[in-house]
């Protein structure tokens, strides 16, 4: 099918329902994100404002269109304002580390893989126009505002663009030891002496922390309105058992671990669940790692707000907080303790909660078609709440929602189509209300079918004339 006739939406629709996208963001971050409940006490106070509808758009994945066209990227930004969306985050640092803006400090990306008719294939950027800088003119063209998703904790991955190594960790040999070890048994290994596709970095290591810090310092030179970081984490439970990790491990509680790293994990443990009967060591090491991260955090936020004190800084996590241990992040509220909740947490892991770090939080709520609507984890709207009731008033702005590609739920979910274009319509009401906005995962599965741009575009105009009629029309 050609692209042309992939892209219809029902425009005349959306205009009836006067579906207009927010301003550009104001230089006053306070004024900007002061956006109230839904039902504030005083509807005609200037903080009842309408909540943002953010979209993803992976690079990986949209790089056929967007790579060599400055085209496509108007027209499918003009799709998502028209589907009423506020706000992109657009990726400029893929899985492969480099990145898609520009800096002294990294490559630029020249190929990335993506499906493309049922095949992956490289696609190949020809093009020698600033990828992000076209984002931001085009998107503010249309009144919206655009935030830099940055792929963290990526250094390289074994089969890049042109199905052959990619990033730094590959480049450089001598940046070796950024690298992350991982334990799955036997002796911790260097990922780069190990099969993983994607290299991660050791979050830990002070050199890995300097090198993000100086990217982020160029990508905040840009007139972007916001950046977020993803995958600001450890890859999973058996990282990092590096010589360095130990180091700073033993120095945190002060004596040495006779047996590393097996005293560490209790038997049963998997590379993203822990066993039971938990070491002497386990919840001072999830303590650690959750700090090692508040600390990469803080000096990532630190490095972004030198540069513009005002430019939005924020994260996107999963919202499966009871089980996010195993990447090492609490992205909780310092104000929440879940020692004595959950039996993973130790009385100091709630210090190292980094929401009081961010302006604003993008929640995974990557639930299934038929978990839209609850009070619990794995439901879209359960995931919210929780997290809008973990994070408080800490971050000003906690958005969610789902991904809404449900092939990864596997083959045993099936899934009528009705089920999955009412899920979509739905999420927008269930995690919207819930918390702060709404939040979509990835604007290629919206092209892939039409279908699913027309059924999020019901949900985001059932919220917008919903609003308007119970507090005017102050979009």
């Amino acid at each position: 099918m050609k692209l042309s006739s992939i892209f219809s939406i029902n425009l005349a629709a959306l205009m009836a329902a006067g579906l207009i996208s927010l301003s550009s963001c104001s230089d006053n971050k306070k004024d900007y994100w002061n956006l109230g409940p839904d039902e504030p006490e005083n509807p005609d106070s200037p903080t009842a404002q309408i909540k943002p509808r953010y979209i993803w758009v992976d690079a990986a994945a949209n790089f056929p269109d967007f790579a060599n066209s400055i085209e496509n990227i108007t027209r499918d930004l003009t799709l998502a304002k028209d589907a009423g969306f506020t706000d992109i985050v657009v990726d400029v640092r893929p899985t492969t580390g480099d990145i898609l803006f520009k800096s002294s400090h990294c490559d630029q990306v020249k190929s990335l893989n993506a499906w493309v008719d049922g095949t992956r294939k490289a696609i190949h950027r020809t093009a020698t126009w600033d990828y992000l800088q076209a984002f931001i003119d085009e998107g503010h063209k249309l009144g919206l505002r655009i935030h830099a998703g940055f792929n963290t904790m990526v250094g390289g991955h074994s089969t890049g663009g042109d199905n052959a190594p990619a990033g730094i960790l590959f480049r450089d040999s001598s940046k070796k030891e950024w690298a992350n070890y991982r334990y799955n048994g036997g002796k911790p290994a260097n990922v780069m002496d190990l099969g993983d596709l994607e290299k991660f970095f050791n979050p830990g290591n002070p050199e890995v922390v300097d090198y993000i810090c100086s990217l982020l310092k160029d990508l905040a030179a840009y007139d972007i309105d916001g950046i977020v970081l993803d995958r600001g984490r450890y890859n999973d439970l058996y990282s990092d058992f590096s010589p360095l990790s130990r180091q700073q491990y033993e120095a945190y509680i002060n004596a040495k671990v006779q047996k590393w790293p097996q005293d560490i994990f209790p038997e049963g443990t998997t590379n993203t669940t822990l066993g039971k009967g938990y070491t002497n060591y386990t919840k001072t090491w999830l303590e650690f790692r959750a700090k090692t991260i508040y600390e990469f955090m803080e000096k990532c936020q630190s490095a972004v707000k030198s540069v513009k004190p005002d430019l939005t800084f924020g994260v996107y996590v999963g919202g499966w907080y009871n089980s996010y241990y195993n990447t090492g992040v609490n992205w909780a509220s310092k104000k929440y303790d879940p020692y004595g909740k959950q039996s993973w947490a130790s009385e100091r892991y709630k210090n190292y909660g980094y929401a009081e770090l961010m302006d604003h939080i993008l929640i995974g709520a990557y639930a299934n078609p038929k978990s839209v609507y609850g009070t619990n984890e794995w439901t879209m709207q359960g995931f919210c709440s929780q997290a809008k009731s973990k994070i408080g008033s800490a971050c000003p702005l906690v958005v969610g929602g789902p991904d809404v590609d449900w092939r990864w739920t596997g083959s045993s979910a099936e899934y009528t189509r009705d089920e999955i274009l009412d899920a979509i319509k739905n999420s927008v009401s269930a995690c919207i209300n819930a918390c702060d906005g709404y939040f979509l995962f990835d604007m290629i599965h919206l092209k892939m079918d039409p279908e699913k741009w027309n059924a999020v575009s019901e949900g985001n105009n059932a919220y917008v004339t919903d609003w308007n009629n119970k507090y005017g029309d102050k979009e």
